[in-house]
């Protein structure tokens, strides 16, 4: 592929939307067909339960970090000129926002990543708590929220204007990520292995992660040859939801890579519904359900933008890549989707009871 001639062709900042929707097709299509989900491997985490959400979870996580840190290695990408490591981190952002991040993403029963794959199959419910979801990151963006964020995030930050790359800023070898990754890996064959985990399952969970080390790699790529700045990024739904909810309510303010992220997904996952056969309608079963969904999705937005990321953003894109803040911040978003599972949800369903 060649990015120059793309980009003198379409336009930097549009060719960088070309690469979203390229990358967003992809990983759509590969999260519907793994069902790959952090609040399913959470519950399962939360219950002593190392299963199959488990392994997803894990076989992405560990194919995002190798293939990240064999380009890295290759020097194909460059991690510090990444924007989560670009900019300032907040490390009580990622605290507090990852916290009620994992609470919500319990209650919304998805994080926002698999509310838009399920959106595109034609869950009500998803498509419901994404637009909520989407409107609260934009009212903690610019709107109400903004100025409560913006006290919370300032509380504890990173030092000299930019996030920290664990790797080099706790002076480990260059091959250390990649090393940790391989680990992650056989861990993650290992309990696919005790679960019966089927081999396609196997091949679209790695591939979740194979799109993050895409989107780094497109973007670093041609910010290279661009002359309009391009961010290098990759995939995250906090921000992109924001920004494509106000690109379609308000005059269009430019091509990015986020423009074309979300419509890619929602793309994707359609297809690979449709080809196997999955596409139907799931709408809400009580008032209460919605009234979840929807205090979930909400503290999803306000809790994603406050940790500069939501579960995939972090936790996968920004973990790959060994920035301080997305560590922290997966670590807070398991913690808070562990204590929220613990007490709502295992009492409800009697969890703890049936195992005393």
């Amino acid at each position: 592929m060649d990015l120059a001639a793309i980009a003198e062709t379409l336009g930097d900042l549009p060719a960088a939307a070309l690469a979203g929707l390229i990358v967003g097709i992809l990983f759509g299509a590969a999260a519907q067909r793994s069902a790959f989900c952090l609040r399913a491997a959470t519950v399962e985490f939360a219950r002593g339960n190392f299963g199959p959400r488990m392994a997803v979870w894990l076989l992405t996580f560990s194919s995002a970090v190798v293939w990240v840190q064999f380009a890295r290695l290759s020097g194909w990408f460059e991690p510090q000129t990444a924007r989560m490591i670009a900019v300032t981190g907040s490390i009580s952002g990622a605290i507090i926002g990852g916290l009620i991040f994992g609470a919500g993403m319990i209650l919304a029963r998805g994080c926002p990543g698999r509310l838009l794959v399920l959106a595109a199959t034609g869950n009500l419910r998803s498509i419901l708590s994404g637009l909520v979801f989407a409107v609260t990151a934009q009212m903690a963006l610019y709107g109400m929220l903004a100025e409560l964020r913006n006290r919370l995030a300032m509380i504890w930050t990173t030092p000299d204007g930019r996030n920290v790359e664990l790797i080099a800023g706790l002076g480990l070898p260059e091959w250390t990520g990649l090393a940790l990754g391989c680990v992650c890996a056989v861990l993650a064959l290992y309990l696919a292995w005790k679960n019966a985990v089927g081999p396609s399952i196997l091949i679209f969970g790695a591939g979740v992660g194979v799109t993050v080390a895409i989107g780094y790699f497109l973007t670093y790529s041609l910010s290279q040859v661009a002359f309009d700045p391009v961010s290098v990024t990759s995939v995250t739904f906090t921000g992109p939801s924001a920004n494509t909810l106000m690109a379609m309510l308000a005059p269009f303010q430019g091509w990015s890579f986020d423009i074309g992220l979300v419509p890619g997904v929602f793309i994707g996952a359609f297809a690979a519904a449709w080809i196997g056969g999955t596409l139907r309608f799931q709408t809400f079963e009580s008032p209460g359900q919605t009234r979840r969904a929807i205090l979930g999705a909400v503290m999803m937005g306000f809790g994603g933008m406050l940790a500069g990321g939501c579960s995939i953003g972090n936790g996968v894109s920004g973990s790959s890549i060994f920035a301080l803040t997305a560590w922290v911040a997966l670590f807070s978003m398991w913690l808070g989707g562990m204590a929220t599972d613990y007490l709502v949800d295992q009492p409800r369903e009697g969890v703890r009871r049936a195992t005393a």
